[in-house]
């Protein structure tokens, strides 16, 4: 998503823990300004509020992507990293669209980029943290997507299927996810892409790709019970 900005000439902010990986892309990137922070923390946390809610140097799109994911039996999987995961993608996205909205309604204009993912609209057995906590971040934000109407302000929640990022690393779930076939995989770019284009026309939902947007809407309509069932076949085969 930095690349499609610095490609666009939009100055960009860019926010992780490694500040090395960001200083790489300001070298690489024109326009690029380096804030580095974890998220998981109240002092990194109150840092990046800090900048989102600058008026001298206006945030004019927040794009909340940092987020990971536990894969695994719950009761197996380690009650600290699970409470780490809880806090970035809940808690973390919750303060810092709270701090954009804050001073983006006052003005009149925004945008705000939540990324979610397909597995927030089913169950997912043995990502099961992951999938509430982006059904909490799809809900959220289209909760508000209804609150900001008429506001200037446009907020959308980005609901991508598999896609090549590291996240199979970080969540330790690279065993399984190659049991997908290559057809059903995106990538990041265009994913990206859609994200972008999406918060831009003012749509509350951005689901890249022919194949999930068909796997959303019949999510809508499949009795929970059997989504259930299906999900949890899925993921033991």
């Amino acid at each position: 998503m930095v690349e499609l900005l610095a490609a666009a000439g939009v100055p960009t902010v860019v926010v992780a823990r490694r500040g090395d990986r960001l200083q790489q892309l300001a070298e690489r990137l024109p326009g690029i300004e380096v804030l580095t922070a974890d998220l998981t923390t109240a002092k990194g946390l109150a840092k990046v509020q800090a900048r989102v809610v600058d008026v001298v140097a206006p945030i004019d799109l927040l794009v909340n992507n940092a987020g990971f994911g536990t894969s695994g039996e719950f009761h197996t999987l380690d009650a600290d990293r699970l409470d780490e995961e809880v806090r970035l993608n809940v808690a973390a996205l919750t303060r810092l669209t709270r701090a954009a909205l804050g001073v983006m309604v006052p003005r009149g204009r925004g945008f705000v980029l939540n990324t979610s993912s397909v597995a927030s609209f089913q169950p997912a057995p043995r990502l099961a943290v992951y999938a509430a906590t982006k059904a909490y971040v799809t809900s959220l934000t289209e909760s508000l997507y209804e609150e900001m109407r008429g506001t200037g302000v446009h907020i959308c929640a980005l609901c991508p299927g598999l896609t090549r990022t590291e996240f199979q690393s970080v969540s330790n779930s690279e065993s399984y996810a190659s049991q997908y076939p290559g057809f059903v995989w995106m990538d990041a770019p265009e994913v990206a892409k859609a994200g972008l284009d999406d918060v831009a026309k003012g749509r509350a939902l951005s689901v890249p790709g022919v194949m999930y947007k068909g796997l959303v809407a019949a999510s809508g309509v499949t009795p929970r019970a059997l989504a259930r069932r299906i999900s949890g076949l899925v993921q033991r085969g």
